[in-house]
């Protein structure tokens, strides 16, 4: 049965207004951060035996009640996809945001699921990257049976499927993606941005951006130098941490930045950077700039935000049919407005055209816009050069973070 949908001028609010992007509320700073991450990957933690679907399915039935935990910013206050939700199903959500970033999540929850205590959640949402990795690792993870995920199967894109970092998906489905590429200000370059080796060009000294994250620089110094970032090893992380050590002592990049590169970027403090898609599109939105954003020639990251279910849950159908219910094209499509972040949902932009013809002014132009842009919905020919974090086995993590953090720190 087709879910009815209803227009919420507070979402369409969302796609011209000032709003923080994905990573605004971090209260670690990039070294604490840095540190958690090393920290969380070098607990050893007790491994638990990785259950089948039918063994942790079997019996299982919905109780009518589920707590979801996710990032700040996430999804419209007033949740009126959760309020659908509960309509359709009956089933309560107790929505928190309580995810600040993945490493302290992790350091909160790791002792917990490996006592077999409950976090607090039945359905969490975790980045692709060490921390995700450690979880499914040591088993903390529930194996989801996709025979109850049907909406998924039908919408969910090729993309968003048999993912690299949880192949077949077998923890994990998307939540939303962005997209790590070069943002850059024309009115202060004089040229097309194109290639990853315009971060490293002397013409820009002074004037480039970095991230400071040990995985973003990295994919981006191991793409410069031809290395697939899944194929890579630890002698081309090497290679990779001289490459990004060079651009540093030549005096090229202005700074490291968390998300704070794009009042610097709009002020010509910093004229390109490193940068995440959806910042980039809500700041055109809201400020009406003009920065261009691209997915190098070389290739870029694409990171995503995964649902999952902890094994502890109390409550996992209830967290397994909200994780579908999210996959109808027309709830996509309303997070999609919110969020101005990559949805894995391809029907979405469809639903947003269809509601950009029947709206009028603002309104109107703010979802055109919004379904016709390639930071929200890129082409098949972005995905295919977009690249997943490297995620190191648990051995290597603690000496891959290093060799990065050396750069960023100094």
């Amino acid at each position: 049965m087709p879910l009815p949908h209803r227009m919420d001028p507070a979402a369409i609010r969302g796609l011209t207004r000032a709003r923080p992007g994905r990573r605004a509320a971090l209260k670690l700073s990039a070294l604490a951060a840095a540190g958690a991450a090393l920290a969380g990957c070098s607990i050893r933690g007790q491994r638990l035996t990785e259950q089948s679907p039918e063994r942790y399915w079997a019996g299982k039935e919905s109780n009518g009640h589920l707590r979801f935990a996710n990032w700040p910013l996430y999804m419209d206050p007033e949740r009126p996809q959760l309020d659908q939700f509960t309509q359709h199903t009956g089933i309560t959500v107790d929505y928190r945001e309580s995810i600040q970033d993945n490493p302290s999540w992790f350091g909160r929850i790791q002792p917990v699921l490996a006592s077999g205590g409950d976090i607090g959640a039945d359905l969490m949402v975790m980045t692709n990257g060490l921390e995700f990795t450690r979880l499914r690792e040591l088993g903390y993870l529930a194996p989801l049976d996709h025979a109850l995920l049907p909406t998924y199967a039908d919408h969910g894109g090729s993309s968003y499927k048999n993912t690299s970092y949880d192949p077949g998906n077998r923890f994990s489905v998307p939540y939303t993606s962005g997209i790590t590429g070069i943002a850059y200000n024309p009115d202060r370059v004089d040229r097309e941005i194109t290639s990853l080796a315009d971060l490293w060009d002397p013409a820009f000294r002074g004037r480039v951006g970095m991230m400071r994250d040990p995985q973003e620089i990295a994919n981006f110094a191991l793409l410069l130098d031809g290395v697939a970032p899944a194929d890579s090893t630890p002698a081309d992380w090497d290679a990779a941490a001289a490459r990004l050590a060079e651009q540093r002592d030549n005096g090229i990049v202005r700074a490291y930045y968390e998300q704070d590169y794009i009042q610097p970027l709009t002020n010509g403090d910093v004229w390109l950077t490193m940068a995440w898609s959806g910042d980039v599109f809500q700041q055109n939105a809201a400020e009406g700039t003009r920065l261009e954003f691209v997915v190098p020639e070389e290739g870029g990251t694409i990171w995503t935000d995964n649902m999952m279910i902890p094994i502890t849950a109390r409550n996992p159908v209830d967290a397994i049919m909200l994780m579908d219910f999210l996959y109808d094209p027309a709830i996509a499509a309303d997070l999609t407005e919110y969020i101005n972040y990559v949805t894995p949902v391809p029907e979405a932009q469809d639903v947003i055209r269809d509601r950009a013809a029947r709206a009028s002014g603002e309104e109107r132009q703010a979802l055109a816009d919004l379904a016709e842009s390639p930071l929200v919905f890129p082409t098949d020919e972005e995905y295919a050069r977009l690249h997943s974090y490297v995620t190191p086995d648990a051995g290597d993590a603690e000496a891959f973070t290093s060799r990065f953090l050396a750069i960023t720190q100094a």
